[in-house]
């Protein structure tokens, strides 16, 4: 009789086919995302991959939004996580005036500011309309992590703003990135075929 192996295979499982595991564990909620998970696998590796190199990750929304910006902020660095707290803050915190910005002229002395605070540098992570005042501060940066409404554009994660369950989409997408994060930052996954 040969004798059973008990090793484990220590190597990470490969992000995309980890994402899609994920997806297909949620059921019948989280189907719409299958088809989509090409678009999410390679903008969520590249912002978890920011992240655990020391930058920054500002997060801003557009007005309608405001109450993502509060429940991603929340979700992100749980009290009682048990990982290390993420480089995740809120734009509108460090500057209360982005509506204000209008013009090339304040988006650089707004990204000088940001630069000075931020050495090990930054990225912004939006989710709104593509046309919102604000969607353009995010946009200025070809690094961001963008969640698009109405709107296609490279590296970013398009939604339709008239989608009934455009809410709950947003949710399940944070959770599903909030778990990203575990299993990249633990090793339990290998983004590097998807960047």
């Amino acid at each position: 009789m040969k004798p059973m192996d008990l090793t484990t295979d220590p190597s990470p499982k490969d992000f995309s086919l980890w994402t899609l595991e994920q997806i297909r564990a949620r059921g019948a909620a989280l189907s719409w995302m299958e088809e989509r998970r090409f678009d999410w696998v390679p903008i969520a590796a590249s912002a978890v991959e920011h992240l655990m190199s020391a930058r920054t990750m500002l997060l801003v929304t557009d007005w309608e939004r405001d109450w993502f910006e509060q429940y991603a902020l929340s979700r992100l660095n749980r009290y009682n996580t048990q990982r290390p707290l993420l480089p995740i803050v809120s734009l509108r915190s460090i500057f209360p005036y982005l509506d204000k910005i209008n013009d090339s002229e304040h988006l650089q002395l707004l990204e000088d500011m940001l630069s000075l605070a931020f050495p090990n540098d930054y990225i912004f992570f939006y989710i709104g309309k593509g046309s919102d005042p604000r969607a353009q501060i995010a946009k200025s940066k070809s690094d961001s992590l963008l969640w698009l409404f109405d709107e296609t554009m490279q590296n970013s994660f398009s939604l339709r703003s008239d989608d009934e369950d455009l809410d709950i989409k947003l949710i399940q997408m944070l959770r599903l990135f909030d778990r990203s994060v575990d299993a990249i930052m633990f090793s339990e996954v290998d983004i590097e075929s998807v960047l």
